[in-house]
C-alpha cells in the first residue's frame, strides 16, 4: 500500500505514529496546537496525523460517526455557521489568497449496487458510462421536461457513485432516485449526509496549500479526480473542484476527523469562512442554487449548465426536450449577473426601455469592490453583456459575464 505524510503547518510535519504510541483518538482529544513564531509565524503540530493512500470506509458501508468540531462561528439553529466574524476577510481571501468552509449541510447520496452507473446514466444528464474509477463530473437533476432541480457533483468510486447535492434538495432527491428504481434493477440510495462532513477549500493559494500537505498529487488533475487517505485510520476522500469552482478542493470526511482536518487546513493557512459570506461569493461567481436559479421556470440550458450535460448519449430524462431546444435554437432566456445601482429584492421584475425581459434571482450586497450585486434571468434578444437594464422601477443595472458559467459553452454547431 503507497501512503503518504502530510505536511500540516508552514513547516508542520505530520509525522507517522510510533508503534507503541497511544491510539490516535487519544492523541487527539489530548493534543496541544503550539504556536511557535518561526519564519513568520509558522506553527507546528505535537500528534501524527498520517494521510494513507487507500480506499477508506467512507467507500464501503459503515456506520454514523458522531461530528466534532473546533470553530466558534455565530451559529444558525440548524447548527450552520452562519459567520467567523470576518466576512470581508474571508471574501477578499477567495479572491486573493484561500479560504475553507465547511458544508456540511450539503446532501451526500450514496448510489451503490451492481447497476448504479447505468441509473445515474438515465436518471441525469451526464454521461456517468464515459466515466471509471477515481474519476468525478457535474450533473443535473432534471424534470421530464428538462426544468432544473439541482447541479450535483458526483465521484465515482470503485463501490459506489456519491452524490453531492444542494441542502434543500438532498430529500427531495433521495426520494425521487427510489422512486424510478425498478423491481429488477440492482441499485441501493443511502443518504450518507449525517456520516460524513464536507469541507471545500477555494482560492488561488488553494493548490499550494495542497502540496504543503503532500497532496500536490491531485493539483493539476482534471475537474473530479478524487483520492482516498485516511487520518488516523478515519476516511478522507479529496477531489479537485470547490463546488463553485473548477478550481480548489472538496474534503469528505469521517465526521470524527472533521476537527482534525479544520484545523490542518487553518494551520496552513486557510480563512474560515461561514454561510453568509459564502452566499455572497455563489452570487458573485454566478454559482446558480436551487429555489432561486434552478426551479421549474427555467431549463438547464437556459441556466448554462453546459459541462454537466451531455447531447450524445442517448436516452435519459428530459433528452427530448434539451434535444429539441439545441437543434432549433430555442433557449429563450440567459442567465446574467448584474451590478446593480442600490439594493433590490429578489424576485424584482427587469426592464429594457419599459418591456418586461426578465427577472432577478439573487442578491447580495456584495464587496467593496463589486458593490449591490444579483443575478438573473434575462430574455436572449433583448439585452447582452455590458448593456444596461433597469431592475424594479429605477435601479440601473450592467448585464457581466458570470465566472462559474464562463467556461460553459454551447457545442459548436459545426
Amino acid at each position: 500500500m503507497y501512503s503518504l505524510s502530510a505536511a500540516i503547518s508552514c513547516t508542520c510535519s505530520l509525522r507517522r505514529r510510533a508503534p507503541n504510541a497511544p491510539p490516535f483518538q487519544s492523541l487527539r482529544k489530548n493534543a496541544i496546537w503550539r504556536h511557535q513564531k518561526k519564519n513568520h509565524n509558522q506553527f507546528s503540530l505535537s500528534f501524527a496525523l498520517p494521510f494513507d493512500l487507500s480506499p477508506p470506509p467512507i467507500d464501503l458501508d459503515f456506520d454514523p460517526l458522531e461530528t466534532t468540531t473546533t470553530a466558534e462561528p455565530e451559529v444558525s439553529e440548524d447548527g450552520t455557521a452562519i459567520t467567523y466574524g470576518n466576512d470581508d476577510e474571508a471574501l477578499d481571501a477567495a479572491d486573493n489568497g484561500v479560504v475553507v468552509v465547511d458544508l456540511s449541510d450539503y446532501g451526500r447520496i450514496r448510489v451503490s449496487g451492481e447497476d448504479r452507473i447505468q441509473f445515474l446514466h438515465n436518471q441525469t444528464t451526464a454521461n456517468f458510462e464515459s466515466l471509471g474509477e477515481g474519476q468525478g463530473c457535474d450533473t443535473v437533476f432534471v424534470t421530464p421536461t428538462a426544468r432544473t432541480i439541482d447541479i450535483s457533483h458526483a465521484w465515482v468510486m470503485k463501490n459506489a457513485v456519491v452524490l453531492l447535492v444542494s441542502p434543500m434538495t438532498c430529500g427531495s432527491i433521495t426520494k425521487m432516485l427510489n422512486k424510478y428504481i425498478f423491481f429488477s434493477d440492482k441499485v441501493e440510495i443511502q443518504d450518507i449526509t449525517n456520516q460524513t462532513s464536507i469541507f471545500a477549500l477555494s482560492g488561488p493559494k488553494s493548490s499550494k496549500i495542497m502540496e504543503d500537505l503532500n497532496l500536490g498529487d491531485l493539483v493539476g488533475q482534471p475537474y473530479g479526480s478524487h483520492k482516498h487517505y485516511s487520518v488516523g485510520g478515519m476516511p478522507l476522500t479529496v477531489a479537485v473542484g470547490s463546488i463553485i469552482s473548477v478550481e480548489g478542493f472538496t474534503f469528505m470526511m469521517s465526521p470524527t476527523a472533521a476537527r482534525s482536518v479544520w484545523k490542518a487546513l487553518l494551520a496552513q493557512g486557510a480563512i474560515p469562512m461561514g454561510s453568509s459570506a459564502w452566499e455572497t461569493l455563489r452570487i458573485l461567481r454566478g454559482r446558480p442554487a436551487p429555489g432561486k436559479e434552478l426551479t421549474d421556470e427555467f431549463n438547464v440550458l437556459e441556466a448554462g449548465l453546459w459541462r454537466a450535460l451531455s447531447l450524445n448519449k442517448g436516452c435519459y430524462k428530459g433528452q427530448e426536450t434539451i434535444a429539441r431546444l439545441v437543434t432549433y435554437d430555442g433557449i429563450k432566456q440567459t442567465l446574467w449577473g448584474i451590478r446593480l445601482s442600490s439594493p433590490v429584492e429578489p424576485s424584482t421584475i427587469v426592464t429594457v426601455d419599459g418591456k418586461k425581459v426578465g427577472k432577478l434571482t439573487s442578491f447580495t450586497a456584495g464587496t467593496k469592490t463589486s458593490g449591490p450585486f444579483g443575478l438573473g434571468y434575462i430574455k436572449r434578444r433583448a439585452a447582452s453583456e455590458g448593456d444596461s437594464v433597469t431592475v424594479g422601477d429605477n435601479v440601473v443595472g450592467t448585464l457581466v459575464e458570470l465566472p462559474f458559467l464562463r467556461d460553459q459553452r454551447p457545442p459548436s454547431k459545426d
